[in-house]
């Protein structure tokens, strides 16, 4: 395919800005021809900075579905409308790339999965996490069978006081859930995708509200309002495999501890072990003695927030992404994977609002 890919963004707020249009603006392949936000004056802007000659803007996603020379779409718009959007575009004709996680609901990414086979177009979810260095790094180490049979696994999303106070992020209509499925999402699809394990069988949860309400509390980005924390500060899942293995899943926005990190795992296989906390680096042992390698890799950073963040990840997942499109590949995050993902979470706030595990049906 010569002819460029017309590309149209639905959302145009900061993930939008942060992310998605940055890195199609440095893709040679695409142009960006259409803007859709609620917000009349984001798509003005977005279209303004990142458009190309004579991009439309549009305040009803469904009218710029209607566009039959749009190629793909983006969807940047809260959870709790990734679903239908997404459906909607795949039913037009569209190829898309959705924010993560998937959808509020697994119900939701179910539909989405089904459509994407139903049209036969291309549907990928932004877990840019995996495309950091040291990620495609472990993930190489992984797949080689350095670390033998992956057992056991930590999933990684702990922030000290970091608490998105903008946007919905604090609206469990809009999300669905606060940190879990914030941030929550990148740990444990980077850990499945690592572990290349996407068969769950119980999950048991445990989900808190303890500091959301406190007044002029420290925070990375301010005091947040008690009144609108309707989400979590933080989560925690125990998942059992159907081959045995075992994933512990930790996720805060507010907890009171040091130990802090982000969008990371840990690994412990048969052969080697694996940790991505303070740089990567690979365990096991050889000649009898064991041995620490500290791999030199600069890792990523926090999920992005105010137009702001790394890179290279996300560049690269743009990049990946869209050629997949030109030459029928399939993309790098598979839509079945992201449910699995949405499925787990989902699992950990039922396990957590009825104090009991939850069981998946082995097929």
């Amino acid at each position: 395919m010569s002819r460029l890919l017309k590309v149209a963004i639905v959302g145009c707020g900061g993930i939008a800005n942060g992310k998605h249009m940055p890195a199609l603006s440095k893709n040679k392949h695409v142009e960006m021809v259409a803007f859709c936000d609620i917000v009349e004056e984001r798509a003005l802007e977005a279209a303004a900075k990142y458009g190309a000659e004579g991009a439309k803007t549009y305040t009803d996603y469904k009218e710029l579905l209607k566009d039959e020379s749009i190629d793909v779409v983006h969807v940047c718009t809260p959870n709790d409308s990734h679903s239908y959007i997404t459906i909607d575009a795949l039913e037009s004709g569209k190829h898309v790339m959705c924010e993560k996680p998937m959808a509020k609901t697994a119900a939701e990414g179910r539909a989405m999965v089904e459509a994407a086979r139903r049209t036969g177009k291309k549907l990928t979810i932004g877990y840019n996490n995996r495309f950091r260095s040291d990620s495609q790094y472990l993930k190489s180490v992984c797949d080689s069978g350095e670390l033998g049979e992956i057992y056991y696994a930590r999933a990684h999303a702990i922030r000290r006081r970091a608490v998105p106070t903008w946007g919905v992020f604090l609206d469990e209509e809009k999300q669905g859930g606060g940190p879990l499925i914030d941030i929550g999402t990148h740990a444990l699809d980077l850990t499945l995708w690592m572990m290349d394990n996407y068969k769950p069988v119980s999950v048991t949860g445990s989900v808190f509200h303890k500091l959301g309400s406190k007044k002029n509390a420290a925070n990375a980005w301010g005091p947040w309002d008690p009144d609108k924390f309707t989400v979590e500060d933080s989560a925690m899942g125990f998942i059992k495999m159907a081959n045995g293995a075992t994933i512990v899943l930790e996720s805060s926005w507010a907890l009171n501890t040091l130990d802090v990190d982000e969008a990371k795992c840990t690994l412990c296989g048969t052969e080697g072990g694996a940790d991505m906390k303070g740089g990567l680096r690979i365990n096991g042992e050889q000649n009898s003695r064991l041995f620490v390698k500290e791999i030199d890799l600069k890792a990523g950073g926090v999920a992005f927030y105010e137009g702001s963040g790394p890179q290279r990840d996300i560049d690269l997942e743009c990049a990946t992404w869209i050629d997949a499109i030109l030459n029928d590949k399939e993309p790098v995050v598979k839509p079945e994977q992201a449910l699995v993902v949405t499925e787990i979470l989902e699992a950990i706030y039922e396990s957590a609002r009825t104090g009991k595990t939850v069981y998946f049906n082995e097929e």
